[in-house]
């Protein structure tokens, strides 16, 4: 019996990895570049709950810097990271450079959690980061981003587990009960 569970889980698992599922993906997976152009693996936040957003500095959801530093500031020493990750890929609301970017944003927004290049995070040109949160990480997550300022919330183990709309505030009770929770939540 324990042979054929074990032939039984071997066969499921290669069935879903030859689907294009990957079951134990995760973000930890990626290398990104930092906005001073660094390359950075995804793998340094290991057992961090994170917050990932793509961010604009000329949208109307831009004030909502301040409350992704709120929530980074109120958490961090809990396990939360925030990471943002500039994009001009909606109505062309993030012209800036990189180095403009985090300078509007220390300036105006005192954001003091980590920053990211610059990228796409739609359409077919979106970086692999991007990819796997809006077409791998699981069904109920998989679609495209509609506008600046989704929130895609990483589990511990670098699991996707909640995903929220641009006009969702980064301090609302939910995101907040959502964080609080996988804070609580044991490591991998």
């Amino acid at each position: 019996m324990k042979a054929f569970a074990m032939g039984l889980g071997l066969s499921l698992g290669l069935l879903f990895s030859s689907a294009g599922f990957a079951l134990d993906k995760s973000v930890y997976e990626f290398n990104v570049k930092t906005i001073k152009g660094k390359t950075e693996s995804l793998s340094a936040y290991k057992g961090k709950v994170l917050l990932i957003v793509n961010t604009a500095s000329g949208c109307g959801f831009t004030p909502q810097f301040k409350g992704l530093e709120e929530v980074y500031t109120k958490y961090k020493s809990k396990g939360l990271v925030v990471l943002g990750f500039p994009s001009n890929d909606f109505g062309g609301q993030e012209p800036k450079s990189n180095k403009e970017i985090k300078e509007f944003c220390e300036l105006n927004y005192k954001v003091d959690f980590p920053l990211f290049a610059k990228v796409p995070v739609s359409g077919p040109e979106k970086i692999p980061l991007f990819r796997y949160l809006t077409d791998t990480a699981g069904k109920e997550f998989k679609r495209e981003i509609d506008w600046n300022f989704e929130k895609f919330l990483v589990n511990r183990k670098g699991q996707l587990t909640a995903r929220f709309k641009s006009a969702a505030d980064p301090t609302s009770k939910e995101i907040v009960e959502r964080i609080e929770s996988l804070i609580n939540e044991k490591g991998p």
